[in-house]
């Protein structure tokens, strides 16, 4: 049995502002975009690898109002779970990622237990997290 991670569901406020990121800065690309009951979902993937895909939504789309409400809480406080990618090139990336505008919360540096990382808000406030493996 193969068990894969499909989806990665990242909560955001504006979704074209959020697209600037991961499209743009990120490089993934928009795989889908759907509107449904006066909200979007926009499905992004990496050039490289089918899955996992990424896919994005604000905290009322498809969710009760209490709860989106709850959720929107929770992005506003900047506490919802942080998002890790990987890249080849850890440089390149943090200077294109810090081109487009992303907030600093960390400049690349080798960490204690392995990867070299960098650390950026997206425009939601949720932390994304970009690492290297260390090169033997």
């Amino acid at each position: 049995m193969n068990v894969t991670l499909k989806y990665c569901h990242i909560t955001v406020n504006d979704l074209d502002e959020s697209l600037a990121f991961y499209r743009d800065a990120l490089g993934y690309e928009v795989r889908n975009d759907v509107a449904a009951g006066g909200f979007r979902w926009v499905t992004l993937g990496s050039p490289a690898q089918p899955d996992p895909e990424l896919v994005l939504s604000e905290p009322h789309a498809g969710r009760p109002p209490a709860d989106g409400d709850a959720l929107q809480e929770l992005l506003t406080k900047g506490v919802l779970p942080m998002i890790v990618f990987s890249t080849d090139d850890l440089d390149a990336t943090f200077e294109r990622v810090r081109a487009s505008g992303a907030e600093v919360l960390q400049e690349p540096i080798d960490q204690p237990w392995g990867p070299r990382d960098c650390a950026f808000r997206d425009p939601s406030g949720n932390m994304v997290r970009i690492q290297q493996t260390a090169k033997a």
